[in-house]
């Protein structure tokens, strides 16, 4: 089954995932790519929390728990996996690219332990480190299943201090075993192209001439003249592109000699008759023609605009998912992402009709794919989460070890998205929803403020002054302890919003993790909306509603 895991993907990998399971994986690891070269060799010392990856920033530093996983994976760890960390320990040092690698290590090896043999991993890095992770990848896979390494420009234009303009990504390319999957993936001709070399046309369109012969002598029917032309005389033979004779429907071609086989080509107009004393060639025509395979620079990608990004750093383009996943599974494989931030990566497998697994270690993560899993397949997407909490001790042991991703969980509950995080700028919000209830009037907002803590009658009054402040239709508080009912009175003494079709709501809602366990969510308008909706958490029934004429 389709699953989404929160937590950190070694751990799942260990835990969840079987041998040789999976057909396909992609990952895109956060990495410090927006830090100058020498701040990732610098090094480091203290006793700092253990390296983790947290949302919108990246913390590969050089640590007690980069430490201890470098130690595991040298002592435990594959012979070459282990010989080729010594080898990185004896240039590199304590610095954060060590911490990077030996963070990397260990999840690389489980990676391919998940792998089939029939399968594939892309590796998407930052030129930084990709040398680094190529020859990791080695030790771990092998040299020899090294397929590619793809170049994606993934900007047009880049001011460098005192370098080239850094323009491009790196994605490495492994198989398991010599037997993986692959499918050819053709791309259209560019328009300039075609204009070069199909120069050619006529009443069957355009064309391009391409050779009837190959280098060398033989003395077989390929040397053998045909219609008076000699190809020995120039050193050559007959080489018939017999695509094109079964194309026409052409059987038994091995009985067939070079010459009747020109004159099938010839009959049906695919031969070009030079001037005297050339060889005759063959037609090429466009429309005949399925494209170019695809390279291993991609140039005909585009980056995301900021129209088109969900909010996340290493948020990539759909169309460069697509074709990996075409040309490296098949329909009903599974696709595995284990740093799946906003989940491109399961959306385009969910698209292709294919199975897949997510791992993300911040909740954010896993809300922003609830989202757009439900924008972009409704209720047709079948999927369960590993890893959340799912009762109000769970989510009071969260509050205690992460308030962010408590705050970011509790926020995903009710289909809402974070503000941003950054100190001083969420001006007492959270996070936002918004609807449009009306065709004529401006997108109206749901303001909602989460509280992991002790929850106070300041806490109201406070909100109360953010949804006057903010002019938003309706605020919302979401809080592990319950309210007090002078709380609730407060609540009350905002009023109701009232909808153009007739609806109140109550303009200042209190809502307890309790509550949105059971299914309980905000109340505002549905109706009439003009723009994708948020997801919520699940399914809500009309009785899990809050009445819209009544407090809470």
């Amino acid at each position: 089954m389709n699953t989404l895991y929160y937590g950190d993907n070694l751990d799942i990998l260990r835990r969840y995932v079987k041998d040789e399971s999976v057909d396909l994986i992609y990952l895109d690891p956060p990495f410090k790519s927006n830090q100058d070269y020498n701040v990732l060799f610098a090094e480091r010392s203290g006793k700092g929390s253990a390296a983790q990856i947290k949302a919108f920033e990246d913390t590969w530093q050089w640590d007690q728990g980069a430490a201890a996983a470098y130690h595991e994976i040298v002592e435990q760890g594959p012979f070459r996996v282990s010989k080729a960390m010594q080898a990185f320990w004896t240039f590199l040092g304590p610095s954060d690219m060590m911490a990077y690698l030996a963070m990397m290590a260990p999840r690389l090896v489980e990676l391919r332990r998940v792998l089939k043999r029939t399968g594939s991993l892309y590796l998407h890095c930052d030129p930084t480190a990709s040398h680094y992770l190529k020859m990791l990848m080695d030790s771990i896979f092998a040299p020899q299943n090294f397929l590619s390494e793809v170049i994606w420009k993934r900007t047009s234009g880049h001011s460098g201090a005192k370098r080239w303009g850094p323009v491009h990504d790196v994605i490495l390319f492994y198989s398991k075993t010599d037997r993986h999957v692959w499918n050819r993936i053709a791309q259209p001709y560019d328009e300039s192209y075609v204009k070069s070399f199909y120069r050619f046309e006529d009443d069957d369109g355009r064309y391009r001439l391409g050779d009837l012969t190959g280098a060398g002598r033989r003395t077989g029917d390929s040397g053998m003249p045909w219609r008076k032309v000699d190809p020995t005389r120039v050193g050559r033979h007959w080489a018939v592109p017999n695509k094109a004779l079964e194309a026409l429907g052409v059987k038994n071609l091995e009985k067939l000699k070079s010459q009747a086989k020109l004159d099938i080509l010839d009959s049906n107009g695919l031969i070009s008759w030079p001037s005297k004393g050339k060889m005759p060639q063959f037609k090429r025509y466009l429309d005949e023609g399925k494209g170019v395979v695809i390279q291993d620079i991609i140039t005909d990608v585009r980056p995301l605009s900021a129209q088109e990004r969900l909010g996340y750093p290493t948020e990539k383009p759909e169309a460069l998912l697509e074709r990996i996943i075409k040309a490296s599974s098949n329909e009903g494989d599974i696709v595995l992402d284990p740093f799946c931030g906003c989940g491109t990566a399961i959306a385009i497998a969910e698209r292709l009709k294919r199975q897949w697994i997510g791992i993300d270690i911040t909740h954010l993560a896993i809300s922003l794919i609830r989202h757009r899993l439900r924008d972009t397949f409704g209720n047709a997407v079948k999927y369960e989460v590993i890893g959340e909490p799912v009762s109000v001790p769970d989510a009071e042991a969260l509050a205690k070890q992460d308030r962010f991703q408590f705050q970011w969980w509790a926020l995903g509950l009710v289909g809402a998205r974070p503000v941003d995080q950054k100190k001083g700028a969420d001006r007492g919000i959270d996070g936002r929803l918004y609807f449009h209830d009306d065709p004529k009037d401006h997108t109206k907002q749901v303001v909602i403020s989460v509280k992991s803590g002790s929850l106070t009658a300041r806490d109201v009054r406070d909100l109360i002054g953010v949804v006057t402040r903010e002019k938003a239709a309706i605020g919302a508080l979401l809080t592990l302890e319950p309210p007090t009912k002078p709380m609730r009175r407060d609540a009350i003494s905002l009023g109701f919003y009232q909808a153009p079709f007739g609806k109140k709501y109550p303009r200042l809602q209190i809502l307890t993790i309790a509550e949105l366990l059971e299914g309980k969510t905000v109340a505002f308008p549905h109706e009439n909306v003009t723009f994708k909706k948020a997801a919520a958490h699940r399914p809500i029934k009309e009785s899990q509603i809050p009445l819209a004429t009544e407090p809470d």
